[in-house]
């Protein structure tokens, strides 16, 4: 896989991470962000594992 593909993935994963999450944490302490974090990101490989919408060409 070259560089570009793979960071063009990165930046869809994170795409998708602003839709679904949001841009910011929302906990102010510290530990609270942390955790917000590592639930949103359990959250998100969750949904990607389930499978993303394959498009199929039409002619």
């Amino acid at each position: 896989m070259d560089d570009g593909h793979q960071e063009s993935q990165v930046e869809a994963q994170i795409s998708r991470w602003k839709q679904a999450i949001g841009d910011r944490l929302q906990a102010r302490d510290f530990d609270n962000q942390i955790a917000e974090a590592q639930i949103a990101s359990k959250a998100l490989n969750r949904m990607t594992s389930l499978g993303r919408a394959k498009y199929k060409r039409v002619f």
